[in-house]
């Protein structure tokens, strides 16, 4: 199994209760089933990336495919081991603490040294060379002797004899030090200490307890083990007994994670803001929707919005409010266009082909009963009366959701999605591939430079400036190239933020609780482990404290904050921006209500969402 950033990967077990008729996604490479497309798409995209490592050869930078094939390879290699060689050499590396050059070197040194039983050789034969295979050891007085069977042109034994150890000859080890690489770490699921695989130890009848001494920590690197002092010891050991703690190597996982005396001192997390209008459990549904129409706007022919505009329309009880039917209507438009289920149903049914302002409603009942699910059962004669309006946020929302996920089925939503992993891996490529070309153009240029300073010293020592005036001349001349193509090594990464269409999470904290972050929301919102709790931070000074309080001995702290630093910038200017934006809002709202106590009321609400035009849509 390919390991992730050099560290052991499992993959996902299949969905329990799963329906033989349940509409699922499947990884080719692996056989993984995801129920969410949205998941199945964000895993797809890890397999893409060149994070990947084989186990067995230890190559890195690999794709997940990459790194199947090369396991595949390696362990073809690694199979070429003799088979007679394979009980004596999984001996020696089961339960060893020695580093991966030591034991190899160990077992190859033993390999051309030792004799044992199958091991095939030469042997001394009436004044000749003849080959054989060591049939038995036999000790007698301190002295061995080996019964050899001497093989024939069929590689089979035709005859036996026994010869002194003298009468042995080894021309070349039976197996190479890369061979034997390959074969430890294919056969081994653990490094320290190396542990074989479960069912190759039962099938060659090696022991799998670990000894003793293993476990006491002897033998084990210097700096992995500490001792406590003997005295606090013997409250829980006997007298004579040490107790042995192995040092930790950070980072483990977050919840194993305990104080010491050491430590940073942590800021305290900041509260994290709720005042959203739907209900909590209902805002990961919100940003989905909004999120999925911001990226596919062009292709639903629906302009943008914010995702307050969204949230206030989608709460407000008045019906045929233009920014939601524009959103229902663009999604059942595509649904149409795509030709699938929906499609079909409509023909059946003699449906003109078309949804309208008027008639949007109705489209919309004809999806809810081609889903047929129980919690919407209820409501379509709702919808059909034209009281939209009247249904829970909560409602609203899971059906936005539900066109969405069938939206996502469409094959024109997935050649898109398509296309954009597909841009992304290039853009990503072309930013690694100016990277590398900027930084052999200025070792170029220090060189050059370097050599024009030479020849200057030769040949006008008596003008020579000073030599802290002349490296900053230098210095400034490099700044200048470099310069020139910075816009070349921003550009791709300006072209991938406007081109992600598959959001994922920043990262997770110490319980799991996801971030997120938008670059058209300066918003970055959290969510609970168990998504049905929701919140948010809004301005630099909360990111700043938030930072502060990841313990980085943790693996998903650590590699959040990782995240989130390299985007401070970004997501610190977002924060920044939209505070201000609300603050001018709420400066013009004030003004502008200044003249009556009761326009006031009304407008502390934002209605901006009624002012929602499509622009984009076609006519």
């Amino acid at each position: 199994m390919p390991l992730l950033k050099r560290t052991p990967f499992s993959l996902l077990e299949p969905p329990k209760d799963l329906d033989p008729n349940e509409k699922v996604f499947q990884v080719e490479l692996n056989q993984e089933i995801f129920r969410d497309y949205q998941e199945y798409l964000n895993r797809l995209d890890l397999y893409r990336q060149n994070v990947w490592t084989c186990k067995v050869s230890g190559k890195s930078k690999l794709t997940y495919k990459e790194a199947l094939v090369c396991e595949q390879q390696a362990a073809a290699k690694a199979e070429q081991l003799p088979k007679e060689l394979m009980a004596p050499v999984l001996r020696m590396i089961q339960h060893s603490t020695l580093s991966l050059t030591d034991l190899v070197n160990k077992v190859y040194s033993s390999l051309l040294l030792d004799l044992f039983e199958g091991l095939e050789l030469h042997a001394k034969k009436d004044g000749s060379e003849a080959a054989c295979k060591i049939l038995k050891v036999i000790s007698s007085g301190g002295t061995k002797s080996y019964e050899v069977g001497w093989i024939g042109k069929g590689n089979e034994v035709i005859n036996t004899s026994v010869v002194k150890a003298d009468d042995l000859i080894r021309k070349k080890a039976p197996a190479s030090r890369n061979a034997l690489k390959f074969f430890i770490r294919g056969s081994t699921s653990e490094t320290s200490p190396w542990t074989l695989h479960a069912d190759l130890a039962k099938k060659y009848g090696i022991p799998t307890e670990v000894p003793v001494d293993v476990m006491n920590g002897e033998g084990l690197n210097k700096g992995r083990k500490r001792f406590v002092n003997e005295e606090d010891a013997s409250k829980k050991l006997k007298k004579d007994e040490k107790l042995v703690e192995p040092l930790v190597k950070y980072p483990i996982d977050d919840l194993l994670v305990k104080p010491a005396a050491d430590d940073p001192i942590l800021s305290n997390r900041p509260p994290l803001s709720k005042d959203f209008r739907v209900p909590l459990d209902s805002v990961g549904d919100l940003l989905m929707v909004w999120d999925f129409c911001l990226s596919f706007g062009r292709l639903l022919c629906l302009s943008p919005f914010s995702l307050s505009d969204l949230e206030n329309a989608i709460c407000t009880k008045e019906n045929n409010l233009v920014l939601v039917v524009e959103i229902h209507s663009a999604l059942l438009r595509l649904l149409i266009k795509y030709e699938g289920q929906y499609f079909t149903i409509l023909q059946k049914k003699k449906k003109i082909l078309k949804v309208t302002f008027v008639k949007w409603s109705e489209y919309l009942c004809n999806f809810l009963e081609m889903i047929s699910k129980e919690e919407f059962t209820g409501k379509v004669a709702i919808i059909r009366r034209g009281s939209y309006g009247l249904l829970e946020t909560r409602l609203k929302l899971k059906i936005l959701r539900e066109l969405v996920e069938e939206a996502i089925t469409a094959s024109s939503v997935r050649e898109k999605i398509g296309e954009q992993i597909d841009q992304q891996g290039a853009l990503a490529a072309a930013r690694k591939a100016d990277a590398r070309k900027n930084r052999e153009e200025k070792l170029n240029v220090e060189g050059v430079a370097e050599n024009g300073r030479n020849h200057i010293d030769n040949t006008l020592d008596g003008d020579k400036p000073p030599k802290g005036e002349r490296r900053g001349e230098e210095r400034e001349d490099l700044n200048i190239l470099s310069s020139s193509k910075m816009f070349l090594r921003r550009h791709p990464e300006t072209e991938m933020e406007q081109q992600s269409v598959l959001p994922s999470p920043l990262g997770k904290d110490r319980f799991y609780n996801r971030y997120w972050f938008f670059m058209c929301e300066g918003r970055l919102f959290v969510e609970s482990a168990d998504s049905r709790d929701w919140g948010y931070y809004s301005t630099k000074e909360e990111l700043d404290a938030l930072l502060g309080s990841f313990n980085i001995k943790g693996i998903r702290e650590r590699a959040l904050k990782r995240q989130l630093d390299k985007l401070y910038d970004k997501i610190s200017n977002a924060l920044e921006s939209r505070l201000k934006d609300v603050q001018q809002k709420m400066l013009l709202q004030d003004v502008e209500v200044r003249r009556s106590s009761r326009l006031h009321a009304q407008q502390k609400e934002d209605m901006s969402f009624l002012e929602y035009v499509n622009k984009w849509k076609q006519k």
